[in-house]
């Protein structure tokens, strides 16, 4: 389903969009996504509305028959990317599970800001994305994800994400969409 409104408080919640992550081989252009985000990140603290980045700082714990995870992570792997123009008022959240809700302060944080709606965009899409959509579906939030601002490794895991799940848990968006509805509430 399509965004119809924001709620009064929605918060902007940004995934992965960090150094270690952005040169990752994606299926949309990095660069195109970046932009993105960092329009809608503009736009929300012009509001005086939340902003949450989240980063992912290794993996969690647990078998997985994904492959191998006994790598090094390079130095700068957590960095969030500058194109975010990262503000002391932004809340930043580290995860070490593909979701962004399990073991941080998120729901913490957007609870007291009073926020009842998460806007998602970021990498991947079927994995830090879609699990967090979920939590935040499971959380009680109402859920938008700007699929214009998001994107995977992989094609058809990407489209899976989109047209199969998230719109069960949420509402679909552009980036366009979210900020004309920003300027509309502003």
């Amino acid at each position: 389903m399509p965004i119809a409104e924001l709620d009064p408080i929605p918060a902007l919640v940004v995934i992965d969009m960090q150094k270690g992550v952005v040169d990752l081989p994606t299926v949309h252009p990095a660069g195109e996504i970046i932009d993105r985000v960092a329009q809608l990140a503009r736009a929300f603290r012009e509001q005086g509305l939340p902003v949450v980045l989240v980063n992912a700082a290794g993996l969690a714990p647990g078998r997985t028959d994904a492959g191998p995870h006994n790598f090094t992570l390079p130095a700068d792997w957590t960095e969030l990317i500058s194109e975010l123009d990262q503000q002391p008022d932004d809340h930043l959240v580290t995860k070490h599970q593909p979701g962004a809700f399990h073991g941080t302060s998120l729901d913490h944080f957007l609870r007291r800001r009073g926020s009842t709606q998460v806007v998602l965009t970021g990498i991947s899409t079927s994995d830090g994305v879609e699990s967090t959509a979920r939590n935040a579906y499971d959380h009680g939030y109402h859920v938008a994800l700007v699929v214009d601002a998001m994107t995977d490794l992989d094609a058809d895991a990407h489209r899976h994400s989109v047209e199969k799940t998230f719109p069960k848990i949420g509402e679909t968006t552009t980036t366009t969409d979210v900020l004309n509805l920003l300027t509309r509430q502003g």
